[in-house]
């Protein structure tokens, strides 16, 4: 397993690959050709940045059983997405600032899948070879303003405002999704604990499906969805989305 990791060092942007406190620096890149430069950082003298830089997050919504069912829906036939766009993103470490217009805000801690290389049209079968690695996402929602106009449900206002879709803290590669568990934390206090498993529509289906008439590209995030306990963010409140083998996305929303 390897986890990727982007970081800021001396007002410069680098990436290369975490292991323990001490980071691996490389130089090329990470989808791509790359190789390390022989000069090793502590993650303490860094201050992490985003591991890839996305054209675009897809959001799945009602792609987890117990939710599914806690909610009265309806097994989804293709998966239901929403796209959030570049100015969500915010690192592991970052503070957002939530705008007063826009309400209480809603985590909802999931999985989210990185694309490696171009992909259109796939089959299920050539999904996995286009799937990079993994990270955490928080999929941040404004619940006032998703619901504010009656004739029309604002998905992508409500999630797309600044900082409300912070992932990281790194890409793993190496992991069996089917494996993990995703738990979210407000200021240390456990509200979230799913299985992967328990996804509708599993990593090499969702990529395939996706992939049909949309390309999807080298490190594009697919934020799997969540399931039950997702809830309000107190003002000031620390958020971490916590999976095994990736580590801890931590941001405060003020």
């Amino acid at each position: 397993m390897t986890r990727w990791i982007g970081f800021i060092h001396n007002g410069e942007p680098g990436f290369g690959r975490l292991d323990g406190e001490r980071i691996e620096v490389c130089e090329g890149d990470v989808f791509g050709e790359n190789r390390p430069t022989g000069q090793v950082l502590p993650l303490a003298e860094v201050s992490v940045g985003l591991p890839c830089r996305p054209s675009k997050m897809i959001a799945l919504w009602n792609n987890f059983g117990a939710l599914m069912e806690k909610q009265g829906l309806a097994r989804p036939e293709a998966p239901l997405f929403l796209i959030k766009p570049a100015n969500t993103f915010r690192p592991s470490g970052a503070v957002v600032a939530v705008p007063e217009a826009s309400g209480r805000a809603l985590y909802e801690g999931e999985l989210g899948i990185v694309i490696g290389k171009a992909a259109r049209d796939l089959t299920e079968a050539e999904a996995a070879g286009h799937v990079f690695g993994f990270t955490c996402v928080n999929d941040v929602t404004s619940a006032a303003i998703l619901k504010a106009d009656a004739s029309f449900t604002q998905w992508t206002r409500a999630k797309g405002l600044d900082g409300f879709g912070p992932f990281g803290p790194v890409i793993a590669t190496g992991l069996d999704p089917e494996t993990l568990t995703v738990r979210t934390l407000v200021n240390g206090r456990e509200r979230q604990s799913f299985p992967i498993s328990d996804m509708l529509i599993p990593v090499p289906r969702l990529v395939a499906q996706l992939s049909q008439g949309l390309t999807l590209e080298p490190g594009d995030v697919i934020a799997c969805g969540t399931s039950v306990g997702s809830g309000p963010i107190p003002k000031g409140a620390t958020v971490e989305v916590v999976i095994e083998g990736i580590g801890t996305l931590s941001n405060r929303f003020d």
